[in-house]
């Protein structure tokens, strides 16, 4: 079975600045990893742009994309974070928030305007980032006695499975993580093997 165990997000904090007839749109993308840090930056930014007539916003999170919000913030509806949100899908990408602040300008735009800017702010925000690829990992705790370290230590090292909080005596354990698309394997290896406990901690 293909397990697709990658997704694509930036890499640090960029900006994009669209203007149209007098208004601007000052787009700022972020990298993120939870629902707390995106409300943290947007407190953040609401208190920066304080000045501002919108400040509109899209997101999403986890490699399955299934977390996600956009937010109009007083433009009509499906003007400003559903072109935003656009943007993002449109490079594949997750774990990232896109502001775009508005300063009015004077000149309403209508609906079609509106989208156009929203947009494109959105985009040059995003062109201008690092796009990169990650590995999606599960993380696993596993507890053995000393008589099987030999017999672990052999699929450890096969199939390359990174280690963190050793603990030898005579009994053992050592928190693993693995990719994603290898997990039916490795698992199906330990099991192999009596006396063996996996527990299961993330996929990160």
């Amino acid at each position: 079975m293909n397990i697709d165990d990658t997704y694509k997000t930036i890499k640090t904090p960029s900006q994009g600045l669209y203007k149209e007839r007098g208004s601007r749109f000052i787009a700022c993308a972020f990298p993120v990893s939870a629902v707390e840090e995106i409300k943290m930056l947007l407190d953040e930014y609401r208190k920066k742009y304080h000045d501002a007539r919108h400040q509109c916003y899209a997101y999403q999170l986890g490699f399955e994309k299934s977390i996600w919000r956009i937010n109009d913030d007083g433009e009509p509806s499906g003007t400003a974070g559903k072109p935003i949100m656009g943007q993002i899908n449109s490079f594949g990408l997750t774990n990232i928030l896109v502001i775009v602040i508005r300063y009015f300008g004077g000149t309403y735009l209508g609906t079609t305007g509106l989208i156009k800017a929203y947009k494109t702010a959105a985009y040059e925000a995003i062109r201008n980032s690092e796009i990169i690829e990650c590995v999606v990992k599960d993380y696993y705790k596993i507890e053995f006695s000393y008589a099987l370290m030999d017999r672990v230590m052999k699929i450890l090292k096969d199939e390359n499975i990174s280690q963190t909080n050793q603990a030898f005596g005579l009994d053992c354990s050592i928190n693993i993580n693995f990719r994603t698309s290898v997990k039916e394997n490795v698992l199906k290896r330990f099991s192999g093997i009596g006396g063996i406990k996996l527990t299961y901690i993330e996929t990160l």
